[in-house]
């Protein structure tokens, strides 16, 4: 089945807000066209508004992370409200840095999943595993569990408003990269279990994207394979030139 492949940018804490206009004029008339790949930059929170009112025809804009409450007592924290209201139409949930280091666990991944599928906000889920899973040869084991808790009492009709992304840790900002049978075959996978949850028609429908020192040297090859629908990327989404290089490849798969 043909599944419409992502382009995910994600500029972490990256970029002042000069920075951040100065790219969207440099990327927007020469980005490929919606109809053949979906390009998304994720930005900072504070510049998100200012993103949604200069994207062209052919890019939209992310949130990196979003609270699961409609809105409360958290002080530093943004809802799924306050991003849907400016015009964001995707986030990124239960990436390894926020898992790291702010204490994100399964079970908010799965609440913050089913605030953004209620909110109309594609979420794009984050999975992956440290080097000594990879190692130990327990990868699939551990990143389907991932996906089970993600998903958790999400229905078959919401979870095909959901795109996955892989992203070995051990290859995040590292410069490592799972090569493409790698990535392919842990993308399989997840795609096996999402057959578990909901049958085959879902997972040859939903989208899964790869992550972990993406670039134009290698993205071809990635993309070249059976099941990696696009990827999320980091630092190779800060230059324009790159980035527009990378969406001008998924455009092609």
């Amino acid at each position: 089945m043909k599944r419409k492949p992502i382009m995910a940018g994600n500029w972490k804490m990256y970029k002042n807000r000069d920075e951040a206009l100065a790219f969207i004029y440099q990327i927007n008339e020469k980005l490929p066209s919606s109809e053949l790949v979906e390009t998304v930059v994720c930005a900072p929170a504070v510049y998100l508004r200012d993103l949604v009112k200069r994207q062209g025809d052919n890019l939209r804009v992310g949130a990196q992370n979003m609270h699961y409450l409609d809105e409360g007592a958290y002080t530093g924290e943004i809802s799924a409200g306050m991003i849907k209201n400016i015009g964001v139409e995707y986030v990124v949930l239960g990436h390894s840095e926020r898992r790291a280091y702010y204490n994100e666990t399964d079970e908010t991944v799965n609440l913050k999943t089913k605030k953004a599928i209620e909110s109309d906000i594609v979420p794009i889920v984050c999975v992956g595993e440290e080097l000594s899973i990879r190692e130990n040869g327990t990868t699939d084991k551990v990143v389907g569990e991932q996906v089970v808790k993600a998903y958790k009492d999400i229905s078959k009709e919401d979870a095909l408003k959901t795109v996955i992304a892989y992203e070995p840790i051990w290859a995040i900002g590292t410069g490592k990269t799972a090569t493409p049978q790698q990535a392919n075959e842990t993308i399989v996978a997840i795609r096996k279990v999402v057959e578990g949850l909901y049958g085959k028609d879902v997972a040859d429908r939903i989208r899964i994207l790869y992550g972990g020192s993406v670039k134009p040297e290698n993205v071809v090859e990635l993309l070249s394979t059976s099941d990696i629908d696009g990827a999320l990327v980091g630092g190779a989404s800060l230059k324009p030139e790159s980035f527009l290089a990378l969406a001008e490849a998924a455009s092609k798969k």
